[in-house]
């Protein structure tokens, strides 16, 4: 029987390679990274009367891993993805709504957001190549711990305190 491209498809069927499966799982986590600085853009606007500061410094911090992100899906010999994407446009939908609801919603969305960053940087840490586990485990996680743990308080203490000052963050 003579072996026809259909055949050897089947025979052989095209698995990504470990570089594409890291550049892939890096991509998703720099358009949740993208996301996350748009989200805190918006919350940090709806409570610009009475800001709280480390809102600014937790979108700093999701703008630095972006950069981080970049460089290593180049370095990967990727292309970084310039968007948030589907994921930030569901994203901007529910702070939007949150937005309309009030501040503490506003930062309740951002505590979310911190969730699923936290939940995705730990279910994906098999999917990446030597280096970018590195990468993961001595940068991102622990950034994202950071933020996450920033977010959660918070939401937690209330937006008027946590505009007053009275956490110690």
């Amino acid at each position: 029987m003579p072996r026809t491209a259909i055949t050897l498809i089947k025979e052989h069927p095209m698995t990504s390679t470990p570089t594409t499966k890291s550049i892939d799982t890096l991509n998703s986590f720099l358009r949740g990274e993208i996301s996350a600085v748009e989200t805190y853009a918006q919350v940090i606007e709806k409570l610009k009367d009475t800001p709280i500061p480390k809102l600014a410094e937790n979108q700093a911090c999701h703008s630095k891993r972006v950069s981080a992100l970049r460089s290593r899906i180049m370095a990967l010999g990727g292309t970084p993805a310039e968007s948030s994407g589907v994921w930030g446009s569901l994203a901007k939908l529910y702070e939007g709504s949150a937005k309309v609801f009030g501040r503490d919603a506003a930062v309740a969305a951002i505590e979310e957001g911190e969730d699923r960053g936290l939940a995705d940087y730990r279910k994906s840490y098999p999917e990446l190549d030597a280096t970018s586990q590195e990468l993961l485990s001595t940068v991102l996680l622990p950034k994202q711990i950071g933020t996450h743990g920033v977010a959660r308080d918070i939401k937690h203490l209330g937006v008027d305190k946590a505009q007053k000052g009275v956490a110690r963050f």
